[in-house]
């Protein structure tokens, strides 16, 4: 078996979980709101401006054997430049506040989540990066072009409010292929365990991303359009 199928196989059980989460299951049933989606987009915003951030990172820290990732890792940081603006677009065509946005602070489980990011890279594998990378793109290409649909019709958006979700549903694609193949290609098994343990990890904490989210039942009672 690859080590790709390995990473997918032994993360099967956190994956369910995400995918499990209340937000997310409604989301896909249709029960959708302005501001669970605006709140969806705020927390995306304050993730994705660490993307570059976070790879060229990952880039610094590499040791010498693993220096093959850094040309792949240059790609990811040219492909992955501006989708942080794509979100304040959104947010901006949605009807939200996009430099409030821009100016504000991450709500406690985003935060945690990219902290924990920069820690693994730091403290203990910078490859463990890549746990994140499988997590975030696997997620977006299982529900993103889905869930834009979900929520423009009810919410009757424009589509200049679902930038984010649809192009990176579609970039994502690509990428997962191409993140496949760079898998299948670390062959050391310390290397292997640790990104396997941040997937794991990044799996929980991006529920936990999800679950911080308002419920748009909870804004329906509300008296909140959903």
């Amino acid at each position: 078996m690859s080590f790709h199928d390995r990473l997918v196989e032994q993360t099967t059980d956190t994956r369910a979980s995400l995918l499990g989460t209340p937000i997310i299951q409604g989301c896909l049933r249709g029960e959708v709101s302005l501001p669970s989606y605006l709140a969806f987009l705020r927390e995306a915003y304050h993730h994705v401006r660490h993307t570059v951030p976070l790879l060229q990172a990952c880039k610094a820290a590499l040791p010498e054997r693993n220096a093959w990732l850094r040309g792949p890792l240059d790609e990811y940081v040219e492909e992955e430049r501006g989708h942080d603006e794509w979100i304040l677009d959104d947010i901006r065509a949605a009807g939200g506040d996009a430099q409030a946005v821009r100016n504000g602070l991450p709500g406690h489980a985003t935060e945690v989540m990219v902290a924990y990011a920069y820690d693994t890279i730091a403290r203990r594998n910078p490859l463990g990066f890549f746990g994140m990378v499988h997590v975030l793109e696997g997620t977006s290409v299982s529900l993103a072009l889905m869930a834009a649909d979900q929520i423009q019709k009810p919410l009757e958006l424009p589509d200049a409010a679902f930038t984010y979700l649809r192009s990176h549903g579609m970039l994502d694609r690509e990428h997962t292929a191409h993140f496949e193949l760079l898998m299948n290609q670390v062959e050391d098994p310390q290397d292997q365990a640790d990104i396997v343990h941040a997937a794991r990890a990044f799996y929980r904490l991006y529920g936990d991303v999800f679950r911080s989210l308002p419920l748009p039942q909870a804004n329906a009672a509300a008296g909140v359009r959903a």
